[in-house]
Formats: C-alpha cells, sequence, structure tokens
C-alpha cells in the first residue's frame, strides 16, 4: 500500500485500482432485501442499526407523552384528571420504558450502526445475533408497552421495591410483565454487549492499535464490559421475585426469612452503573464530535480513555448511594458518600479535555455545536447537585423529593439525551446523504435546551420546600403551583421541539440517497464513502485520525486500493484482526440476510410474554421455535471453507477459517457469556449467602445441609466430566475416523457424569428435607440447584449438538470451534457446580461467625 508503513512485519496490500467486477461482486453479496415487510429479514449492521435507532426514538416519544400527561395531571393543584392508581401506572412505565426501552437500547443502536464503519470493517462479527437481540427487544418491548391499554401495566415504580410488588401487596399481573418482559429485554442488551466487545476487539481495519482506537470504540468497549457484570444483577433479581410471586419462594418475604433489602441491593448493583452505561457512550460521542467540530485532534486522548475506564469501575461502588437511609450502617455510608465524591474526579478529566479542545480548535455555530455546548451547561448542573447529594446530612433532607427528581433528569437528559441529538444531527448525513435542516435544527435546539431548564430547574426549589416524589396531587395553600406550572410548560416546550425534530427527520429520511461526502471535514473513518458492503476496501490504519493523516485514503479506499477488496468466496466477508495490534488473522464469512433472527425473536418474546399471560402450551411452542432457529443458524456458522486460503489483497494470503481456542472470535465470545452466566450465578450465591447470614438460626428448623459424602461424589463427577472434556477435544487432532469415534465416546461419558453429578446433589438435599416454600434458606438453596439443572440441560443440548457434528462430517480439526465452545463452556458448568455446593456448606458456617 503506497505510503503506509510497515505493520508489525505484515506485508501490505496493493494501492493499485480494482477491477469493476469486484466491486459489482460485493455489491450482489450485500444488497438487502427489497423495501416492505421482506427488509425485516436484514441482518446488517446499517439496516439493522437503523431500525434499532427508529425504535428506540419510538420508545422516547412514548415515554414523553406519558411525562405530558404526568405534567399535565401536576399542572395545577388538587387536579383530577387521572386517578391515583392510574398515576402509579403512568410514572412506573416512564421510568421503565425511558431507562430500559429507551436509553441503554439506543446507545447501542448507535454503536451497531455507527461501529463498524469507524473501525473500518464491512460488519460486526455475529450479525445474526445483533438482529435477533434487536427483534427481541422491540417486539417485546412493544407488547409492555401495551399493557398500559388493557389495565396491567405495573405499577410499583420502574425500580419494583418488594414488598410492595410481592403478591400479597400487587395481586395482579402487572408486576408479572414488568419481571418477565424487562427480564428478556435484559438478556437483547447482553446479547448486544457480546457483540460490540467481539467486534471492537477484534473487527478493527488492520494498524488500528489499541493506542488508535476512536474514543466512542473506546466508551462502548467499557459500556459493554459494564453491561456484562452488572445487568445479570437485575436478571437475577427478577429472576427471585417472580419466583417469589410465581411459586410461593419466600426471597424478601421476612416472616419467612427473606429480606427486602436483598432486592435492593441486586436492583442498585445494577441501576447505579446504569446511569453511566447510559452516560459514557454520549461521552464518547461528544469526544468525537467536538474534535470534528473543533476541527482539531481530541487534547488528552490518553487521560479520556483512563477516564471512561475509571468511571466504569467506580459505578460499581455506588449502589450503596440508594440506600443510605436503609440502615445499613456508618461505614457502608461513608463509603458511598466517598465513592460519590471520588466518580466525579475522571468525569471532570473529560469535562476539562473537551473545553482545552474546544479553546484550542474553532467551534462553528451550528446545530450539534449547540447541542454539545448545551450538553455541557446542563451536565455541569447535574455534576454538581450530584456532588450536593453526595454530602449524606444534604442528602437525607433531599432524599425522596423533587430536589432528585431534578438531579435525575439533568444527569440523564442533559448527559445522554443532548449528546444524542448532537449525534443524529452530525451523523445523519451517512443515512442518505441528506443532513437535517439547520434552520428548523435551531428551533428544535431552543425549545429543547430552554424548555428543559424550566421544566426541571424549579423542581430543586420545589423539592427544597418540600414536595416528595410520585405523588400524583398536591393542596394549593403548600407554596408549589407556580413551581409545578413552570415545569409543565417546560415539559410541553421540549415536546415542542422534539415534534419538530421528528417532523424534520421524516422530510430528509424521504430525499432520494446521494454520496454523504465529509460536511464535518472529521478524520475518523465512518466518513469514507461507503455503500450496503460498507467500505469498498478495508483500510490500512497509521494514524488515530487517518483522514486528517492521510487524505489520500478517501480516494484509495472506494477504489479498491486496501485489504479485502472485493469478496473472496461471492458471500459477506470482513477481517479479523489481533485485539492488540490489529494485526490481520484470518477471513472471517459472515451470513446473509434470513428470517431466523426475526422468527428466533418473536418465539423468544412469544415464550415469556405468553408465560406471563398463563397461556403455557402456546408459550412453550414459541420456546421450541425459538430453539430450534438457533440451533439452525449455529449450525450453519461453523462451516468448512471452500478453499484453506483467501487472497485478501494484491500477494497476501489469509487462513479463510477461524483459528483454534483463543485464535477464534466465537471463543472469546464464549468466554463473556460465560462472565455474564457467571455474574448471575454469583448474584444468586451473595442471595444466599445474605439469606443465611440474616437467619437467626442456619439452617432454619426443619431444615438441614445434605450429608458430606453426597456432595463429595457430586463434586468428583463433576471433575471426571471436566476432564472427559478435555479428552474429547484433544481427540480430534485428526480426520480420522477413529478420532471421530473417540471423540464422541468421551463426550457422551462427560455427559453422563454432568447429569449423575446433579441426581447425586439433589437427591442429597430431598433427604435432607429440603422445602423451597418454608423458608428463604431452602428457596436460595432450590435456586441454585435449579440454575446448575438449567446449565446442564444447557451442557446436554450442546454436546448432543457436537456429537451430530462429529456423525455428519462437519466436525474436523480445522473447523472446530463448535466443540472448543462447547469444551469450554462444559469446564464452567463444572466449575459452577462445584461453586455452587461449596456456597451452600458455607452458608451455615459464615452464618455461624456473624
Amino acid at each position: 500500500m503506497a505510503g503506509a508503513p510497515a505493520m508489525n512485519g505484515a506485508a501490505l496490500p496493493s494501492a493499485l485500482p480494482r477491477p469493476d467486477g469486484e466491486l459489482d461482486a460485493l455489491e450482489r453479496a450485500w444488497r438487502p432485501p427489497p423495501w416492505g415487510w421482506r427488509r425485516l429479514s436484514a441482518v446488517n449492521n446499517t439496516h439493522v442499526g437503523a431500525f434499532y435507532i427508529a425504535t428506540a426514538m419510538l420508545f422516547f416519544v412514548l415515554a414523553g407523552v406519558l411525562a405530558l400527561v404526568m405534567r399535565t395531571q401536576l399542572a395545577v393543584p388538587d387536579n383530577t384528571l387521572v386517578s391515583p392508581g392510574t398515576y402509579n401506572q403512568l410514572f412506573t412505565m416512564h421510568g421503565t420504558v425511558m431507562m430500559f426501552l429507551f436509553a441503554v437500547p439506543v446507545v447501542e443502536a448507535v454503536a451497531v450502526y455507527l461501529l463498524p464503519g469507524m473501525l473500518g470493517a464491512r460488519d460486526l462479527p455475529f450479525p445474526l445475533l445483533s438482529a435477533y437481540a434487536f427483534w427481541t427487544y422491540a417486539i417485546g418491548g412493544v407488547v409492555f408497552f401495551c399493557t398500559l391499554f388493557f389495565g396491567e401495566a405495573p405499577d410499583g415504580g420502574w425500580f419494583m421495591y418488594p414488598p410492595l410488588t410481592s403478591k400479597e401487596f400487587s395481586p395482579g399481573r402487572g408486576a408479572d410483565w414488568w419481571l418477565l418482559g424487562i427480564g428478556f429485554i435484559e438478556i437483547s442488551a447482553i446479547a448486544g454487549a457480546i457483540e460490540l466487545i467481539v467486534g471492537i476487539l477484534f473487527t478493527r481495519a488492520p494498524g488500528m492499535h489499541l493506542s488508535r482506537m476512536p474514543v466512542f470504540a473506546w466508551a462502548m468497549l467499557v459500556v459493554a464490559l459494564m453491561v456484562v457484570f452488572a445487568f445479570p444483577a437485575m436478571i437475577a433479581a427478577s429472576t427471585l421475585l417472580e419466583l417469589e410471586r410465581a411459586f410461593n419462594w419466600p426471597f424478601f418475604i421476612p416472616a419467612r426469612g427473606g429480606d427486602p433489602l436483598l432486592w435492593q441491593h441486586l436492583f442498585w448493583f445494577f441501576g447505579h452503573p446504569e446511569v453511566y452505561i447510559i452516560f459514557l457512550p454520549a461521552a464518547g460521542l461528544v469526544s468525537m464530535m467536538i474534535a470534528a467540530l473543533a476541527g482539531t485532534p481530541l487534547l488528552g486522548y490518553r487521560a479520556v480513555v483512563a477516564a471512561l475506564g475509571g468511571v466504569g469501575v467506580l459505578s460499581f461502588a455506588l449502589w450503596i448511594h440508594h440506600m443510605f437511609t436503609a440502615g445499613l450502617g456508618t461505614l457502608s455510608m461513608q463509603l458511598a458518600s466517598a465513592a460519590s465524591f471520588a466518580v466525579a474526579v475522571p468525569t471532570a478529566v473529560q469535562v476539562f479535555a473537551w473545553l482545552a479542545t474546544l479553546r484550542r480548535g474553532r467551534l462553528g455555530l451550528n446545530t450539534p455545536s449547540l447541542f454539545v455546548v448545551g450538553f455541557l451547561f446542563t451536565f455541569v448542573l447535574g455534576g454538581l447537585t450530584g456532588v450536593m447529594v453526595a454530602v449524606l446530612p444534604f442528602d437525607w433532607q433531599a432524599h425522596d423529593s423533587y430536589f432528585v427528581v431534578a438531579h435525575l433528569h439533568y444527569v440523564l437528559i442533559g448527559g445522554m439525551v443532548f449528546p444524542l441529538f448532537a449525534a443524529l444531527y452530525f451523523w445523519a448525513p451517512l443515512y442518505n446523504g441528506h443532513g437535517l435542516s439547520e434552520r428548523l435544527g435551531r428551533w428544535v435546539f431552543s425549545l429543547m435546551f430552554f424548555g428543559f431548564h424550566l421544566a426541571f430547574f424549579p423542581m430543586h426549589v420545589s423539592g427544597l420546600l418540600g414536595m416528595p416524589r410520585r405523588v400524583y396531587t398536591y393542596a394549593g395553600e403548600l407554596g408549589w403551583n407556580t413551581l409545578n406550572l413552570l415545569s409543565s410548560l417546560g415539559a410541553f416546550a421540549i415536546a415542542a421541539g422534539v415534534l419538530v425534530f421528528l417532523v424534520d427527520a421524516v422530510r430528509t429520511l424521504r430525499k432520494p440517497d446521494k454520496a454523504h461526502g465529509n460536511p464535518w471535514r472529521a478524520g475518523t473513518l465512518e466518513w469514507l464513502e461507503a455503500r450496503d458492503f460498507g467500505l469498498r476496501s478495508i483500510p490500512q490504519v497509521t494514524a488515530r485520525e487517518p483522514l486528517w493523516a492521510d487524505p489520500a485514503l478517501a480516494q484509495q479506499v472506494p477504489s479498491g486500493a486496501h485489504w479485502l477488496p472485493g469478496t473472496v468466496f461471492g458471500g459477506r466477508e470482513t477481517l479479523v484482526t489481533h485485539w492488540r495490534d490489529a494485526r490481520p488473522l484470518y477471513l472471517l464469512r459472515l451470513p446473509g440476510d434470513g428470517w431466523r433472527p426475526f422468527l428466533a425473536a418473536a418465539g423468544t418474546a412469544g415464550f415469556f410474554l405468553l408465560m406471563t399471560a398463563g397461556l403455557t402450551l402456546p408459550a412453550w411452542a414459541c420456546a421450541l421455535m425459538a430453539i430450534g432457529l438457533v440451533l439452525g443458524w449455529l449450525w450453519d456458522s461453523d462451516s468448512p471453507p471452500p478453499l484453506p486460503w483467501a487472497p485478501v489483497a494484491h500477494g497476501v494470503d489469509l487462513p479463510a477459517g477461524a483459528a483454534r481456542r483463543t485464535g477464534s472470535h466465537s471463543w472469546w465470545a464464549t468466554v463473556v457469556l460465560i462472565a455474564v452466566d457467571a455474574s448471575v450465578f454469583g448474584c444468586f450465591a451473595y442471595a444466599h449467602l445474605h439469606v443465611s447470614m440474616a437467619a437467626d438460626i442456619c439452617p432454619p428448623p426443619g431444615a438441614a445441609l445434605p450429608a458430606l459424602p453426597g456432595p463429595l461424589a457430586a463434586a468428583f463427577l463433576l471433575g471426571a466430566c471436566g476432564i472427559l472434556l478435555w479428552g474429547a477435544s484433544r481427540a480430534l487432532r485428526a480426520p480420522r475416523p477413529r478420532q471421530q469415534r473417540a471423540l464422541r465416546a468421551w463426550l457422551l461419558l462427560a455427559l453422563l457424569c454432568a447429569v449423575s453429578a446433579l441426581l447425586v446433589d439433589a437427591g442429597g438435599h430431598a433427604r435432607a428435607g429440603l422445602d423451597a416454600d418454608a423458608h428463604a434458606w431452602g428457596a436460595t438453596v432450590s435456586t441454585l440447584l435449579w440454575y446448575q439443572g438449567l446449565h446442564v440441560v444447557v451442557l446436554l443440548a450442546a454436546g448432543v449438538f457436537v456429537f451430530l457434528r462429529s456423525c455428519s462430517g462437519r466436525l474436523r480439526p480445522d473447523v472446530r470451534a463448535t466443540l472448543d465452545n462447547t469444551v469450554l463452556m462444559g469446564w464452567w458448568v463444572c466449575a459452577q457446580g462445584v461453586l455452587g455446593m461449596l456456597v451452600v456448606q458455607l452458608g451455615p458456617r459464615l452464618a455461624a461467625l456473624a
């Protein structure tokens, strides 16, 4: 490649123009389904990302409509527009939709749409997973929102505290819709996080070292890792509460050994990191936009990246901040206060870097820059009130008042919505080449910015005057009348701004496509000429702002002068590169469009939603359909390549299939999935230890630990299972039939050991008199057993899947990702089983020490 230095000794492609036939082949391979209902089967990032953003914005509008109804109710005292019960449903659904169906999905949506272009990749590595994650979220979210129209919407707040949401006090199905609906939407977010982690680390353009990654990619990497460790706590908490409601297992019922604080610990271990999961992508977008709008590289790049990581780590120390009135002790409150102050430091580092970049460059007056400046002003104010509530004596006074409502919205709307609208205006030309109207954009900004401060600044005062959160009306003599009227007027001004934006967006999207160019003269790769297949060729990156460092890329990449200028095997393809230095490793063949992700998502959503509605048989039919479709696409995903080597550039060949184990991107995806699963297990284990240490007697009267020989025998069988899985992995070293038969034998023996270990462990507890209904201790033990049983069933399914691939000849020494990933998962199942038994045995001993 002309003008580019050698990259770690790797050969570089030729800079010669490519024949037009390669471009035609690319267009055929990546041609999307025609517009209409068939477009729903598209799976590449361009279309899935656009669907994702549009759906998230739909939920933003719907949540905003709920907010307008609430503000109309509170505009004047003693209003009777809605009843108290309806108001409870409104604020529950408003918070739930904003937090779960808009804020987190929209940042993943923007990442799915933008990141492949920023990274110089044709697509993310698991397009079917991205499509599945989106459709699960979209179908489930729409059905969940529609519960408002059937009188079954939840009314326990977006935080769903028991005992208010336990069966005794919420006997309807509203809480069940929330628990099951939000639970599987969280699963969708985790699927997106796995896609983003692997995509960011393994599909960057050659030469894009970690130190050259766009800041937005760093932000999404940190956020995706936070999702992996934070969202499982919400899945575990919602599972426990649904088990309590459905089967009377008393996790949160004090009379039977439960503890409502257990829910708060699990929920806020998810809930406070979620605030930063929402903010950090917006911060990454701001870093990208400020550099382009000011026309100068971001000052303090390394400090900003370190600050993103620092915020991510510190956010996990903040969950107690929401529980300081729960009687946790002086030390816990001091730690919560210290962490609340500390997290402001890396946030301030980013703010100072942005201000310094603006000072060095020259910021023009346009809509994206207006929203960026509005974000800086608003978010800093929200940060200052955050420091105020970090002072616990003040927080005691402001707790559960409208002061906290104002602080929350200053941080979330100021910290995420304003940057999002800046990004929509900034990157709008990427969709069809047309930017949004500057004239209307200034109206949008003015209405939203001034409307926001009119709506939420008075809430600080009303909160200090004593107005509590979540009240549906108030008396006129309390002195809140004018403040509430101003807040309501401001809410309608925000709505007017959003309406103008939507009208402008529809008008712009209806225009015919044209080349987008680089209207902001940005330096990052997403502004290169792209089509449905993304970039014509994958560029060799030599700097942090590639288009500023090498302006010739704008002509070379579209002419096919860099890596992978066409399609090697006639399908969709991209490069997998090393996670650290982006050295090309192998060619990744990607799946094409199809209906399986959509139908599998519909089946998944149908299972959870129909189970909530009490329709058991149709629910299981949906589940079987979803499982079958997922297994179908997995069957096709690990296929032998047509040829062992692929020419990816002039004189450069790469392996045409994935490497083994740690060299494979799918192996690392399995590692991330295991980390998610381990986090869920850790939450269940914590629940058991929490209940054990809170009990007066542990095990409680009528319960007992199983006799020690049983757990020891089960642990021995799990150890044997792990060894046998290792033997199965070692057996596949050559394509000889004898080794295939050995592999199948090792595999079947391993599965038999796993099942036997589960039966031995469960049998020991049954003989010890385990009763999940009688006491929370028994319920948590039963949960650990149930969770291990679920994993054994999954391991059985995966083992049979590998067995059938071996019998069909689709498992070979050079095509073995299915086997390697199953063995890795099996080792975790064995380890989890042993850890679960150890936790059960330790519970009473720790309780005795406490």
